[in-house]
């Protein structure tokens, strides 16, 4: 029984499963890390990239939280690109095309080094919980496992279909099976499980591609990499293609939409709208002549290339045609076909502000089973249940971010008081307080609380501190030295003053031994000195709020005065504080204000 024995129990090794393990075996609990397979660990089963807007802000909060994916994206990356470089620095995001193979060998390899950690190939079918709190789990050749908390992160693996065209088949991915029986456990404990679709494009066998019909695109000449730990990328960048879609392919897909589930009415889900299917975009922007098509490396070797743009549904036989048409693309052989995927997934408003279920109590989820797509948003919900599972065995309070701490913050609260109507994904524009949550400075912002709770490495402490320690001397030098009446802190604050350009070139910077990193990070600063403090004000205004904390227990249709639309919506989402509750869709400030005065007379009788 022992043997069979742990803290904590994770369902799932994708990227989510992964962060959720390594998290709460760093914090010390006793970690089970359950998959189908060793194999497959953090395996990049869409598009082989880490990051991209908004997702490369999640991915360096990640690594600043002491998380894998920073440090196996900076490793496995096979090029590099810093987007909207030519913008503000609050919507600068970091992307890389990754070499999914080493991405998932780098993963594998850290989570079988990390301590109190087991990992075990089985197939969960059924969670144990005794007077609603969990102890266990059931796998599907009789096994039993105990544990104190149970984190489920099955991706698109719960009672996932694929499709493709007519065709249906049972699985979470390609080549592997679905968790249907795990899906039922979640239900039979009273969960709402609903519906979404995803979709992924084909693969084609690299050496059969005419690259001359397409256009090149080359990674950054100086890489930005995504671990804190890291100055730099040393490893070759590989290129990229683009090529672009035609009214040959418009009119196949047009002519033949009544054999795609989308519109056969196969498929009733809803998918993302951000990056729908080559034949939602055909009809969503019949205007468009034509559609951009990514043809990006799935490994350094170039065996096979991701089709970035064309995800579909179609049938064989139409796919085959549509490549056909496509330059550059015309003899491409198909390694293996597009297709798309339902799975069943739980509507976050189930979960307490922790991650962990507000029905049975130690049951976390984290990932695409709350509603979400992507690598990025996976494993930072992964991190923070690893972390709150290992907090709430050992009896301390659950790591929460706010929206004025990180994008991960941002993330977790919209999926706690907005609907979820499409697979929910991270943008910039979510983030009302972006100018502070810059891939940047996401060490400064999150370095230190992960520090207080034991959960960074004392190499990662060091260098933070040698980081801050050179930024600290390097702003008393910036706002002391002064040169045509002011300050050089002041005239880097000015629009397009060259300072910027020339700093590292100052003789008593370039004897402090200042990286580059320390160096943009303070000159960023000083431009956007003025705005952040406005920006400040209005973050301590939102704290406020938030210290307003709302019992989990109120019986809202109890309160005096309380709209019938809000009771119902409160009741539903049961927010965390009264900041929370403002931010549910159709909540007023009348609304808050009636429940304030409700909290004041409960509690001062």
């Amino acid at each position: 029984m022992k043997a069979n024995t742990f803290d904590c129990i994770v369902i799932g090794a994708g990227h989510a499963g992964a962060e959720a393990a390594h998290a709460a075996a760093r914090l010390g609990a006793k970690t089970l890390l359950l998959t189908m397979s060793r194999e497959t660990i953090a395996m990049a089963s869409c598009n082989p990239a880490i990051g991209g807007l908004g997702k490369g802000q999640i991915a360096r909060e990640i690594d600043a939280l002491g998380g894998l994916m920073g440090t196996a994206t900076d490793s496995a990356g096979i090029q590099f690109r810093l987007l909207n470089r030519s913008k503000g620095p609050a919507v600068r995001s970091p992307r890389a095309q990754i070499d999914k193979y080493k991405y998932s060998e780098f993963i594998r390899q850290s989570l079988e080094a990390t301590d109190g950690l087991t990992i075990i190939e089985a197939t969960a079918a059924e969670i144990l919980t005794e007077k609603n709190a969990v102890t266990g789990i059931r796998c599907a050749d009789g096994s039993v496992y105990n544990c104190k908390a149970l984190i489920i992160t099955a991706g698109t693996f719960l009672r996932g279909v694929m499709h493709i065209g007519s065709e249906q088949s049972a699985g979470g991915r390609l080549g592997e099976p679905a968790a249907n029986a795990l899906s039922d456990s979640l239900k039979k404990l009273g969960l709402r499980v609903e519906r979404l679709k995803t979709g992924t494009p084909a693969r084609l066998d690299a050496e059969t591609i005419d690259y001359d019909k397409t256009e090149i695109q080359l990674g950054d000449d100086e890489p930005y990499q995504f671990s804190f730990m890291n100055d730099e990328i040393t490893q070759e960048q590989i290129p990229c293609w683009t090529t672009y879609t035609n009214e040959k392919i418009h009119k196949l897909l047009r002519d033949n939409l009544r054999q795609m589930p989308l519109y056969s009415g196969q498929i009733k889900t809803t998918g993302p709208r951000y990056c729908p299917s080559i034949e939602t975009k055909i009809m969503r922007f019949a205007d468009k002549g034509r559609h951009q098509v990514f043809l990006e490396p799935e490994d350094a070797q170039r065996k096979t290339i991701y089709c970035n743009g064309i995800s579909t549904s179609a049938p064989r036989d139409i796919q085959e045609q549509m490549l056909k048409f496509l330059p550059g693309t015309e003899n491409a052989r198909i390694v293996h076909y597009a297709y798309a995927i339902e799975y069943d997934y739980c509507p976050a408003e189930q979960l307490k502000i922790s991650l962990e279920t507000k029905r049975i109590a130690g049951l976390f989820l984290a990932g695409q089973v709350n509603g979400t797509s992507g690598y990025e948003e996976a494993g930072a919900q992964g991190l923070l249940a690893g972390v709150n599972a290992a907090r709430k065995i050992f009896g301390d309070e659950p790591l929460v971010l706010g929206r004025d701490q990180a994008y991960i913050g941002v993330m977790i609260d919209d999926l706690l008081t907005r609907p979820i109507d499409e697979p929910y994904r991270m943008f910039t524009s979510r983030a009302e307080y972006r100018l502070s949550l810059r891939s940047d400075n996401a060490d400064r912002r999150l370095t230190p609380i992960g520090k207080s709770i034991g959960l960074v490495s004392d190499q990662r402490c060091r260098r933070f501190e040698i980081k801050t320690a050179q930024l600290e001397r390097l702003y008393n030098y910036l706002k002391s030295e002064r040169s045509k009446g002011k300050s050089l802190w002041q005239q880097l604050s000015q629009p397009e003053n060259p300072l910027a350009g020339q700093l590292s070139q100052l003789p008593a910077i370039k004897a402090m031994s200042l990286s580059n990193e320390v160096i943009d990070a303070a000159v960023i600063d000083a431009k956007y000195a003025g705005y952040t403090k406005k920006q400040q004000r209005m973050v301590e205004k939102f704290r406020r709020m938030e210290s307003h904390k709302l019992p989990l227990d109120l019986d809202y249709n109890e309160v005096a005065h309380l709209r019938a639309e809000a009771k119902e919506k409160l009741s539903a989402f049961t927010p965390a504080t009264l900041g929370q509750a403002g931010r549910i869709g159709g909540i007023t400030p009348a609304d808050l204000m009636v429940i304030q005065i409700h909290l004041k007379k409960k509690f001062s009788m």
